[in-house]
């Protein structure tokens, strides 16, 4: 008599096949669905990138050389029918300078007055000749609207810097 051979696979070795291709197939899953993601997410912020800066452009040439005042404090819109999940808004106030007088009179020796009545003449002037404008491009097709800034200054060339001396007869 003679002994058979058995040729084939036991069942131990079918099992370690099959959670070796399945490890291997759910990691080639993840990482393909995250690269979806990662593609996904790029798109939207080379998109929001190109209409931030799209909208700050066409803010900066139809406010260029014109008054302060004609820069409204609040505007919103949309980008059309080619964006329908986007929308942008402005807003605009005049430029403030932190008090700079504490810190100058902080330092070592202090600061005299005229120092300190020169900075806050200065600091007056640019809050008047300088308007800060912020577009803000938002995203409104996640759970929770995203919202894009940008912020740019107007510059009145117009206004008079005052050189007054203070305590000056003149």
């Amino acid at each position: 008599m003679r002994l058979r051979t058995k040729k084939g696979f036991t069942l131990i070795e079918t099992v370690i096949a099959m959670v070796i291709l399945s490890t291997g197939i759910l990691l080639l899953v993840n990482s393909s669905g995250s690269s979806f993601m990662r593609v996904r997410k790029t798109q939207l912020n080379t998109e929001v990138a190109a209409l931030l800066q799209r909208k700050m452009v066409e803010v900066q040439i139809e406010y260029r050389d014109k008054a302060l005042d004609s820069i409204p404090e609040e505007k919103a819109d949309d980008f059309g029918s080619d964006y329908p999940q986007y929308s942008w808004k402005l807003e605009s106030k005049m430029f403030e300078i932190p008090d700079l007088s504490a810190t100058l009179s902080s330092r070592d020796g202090g600061a005299n007055e005229m120092l300190i009545s020169i900075i806050k003449q200065l600091s007056e002037f640019i809050g008047k000749a300088v308007k800060e404008v912020k577009v803000t491009v938002i995203y409104k097709g996640s759970k929770k609207p995203l919202e894009f800034s940008a912020t740019t200054y107007f510059l009145d060339y117009n206004k008079d810097l005052p050189m007054g001396v203070p305590g000056g007869g003149g």
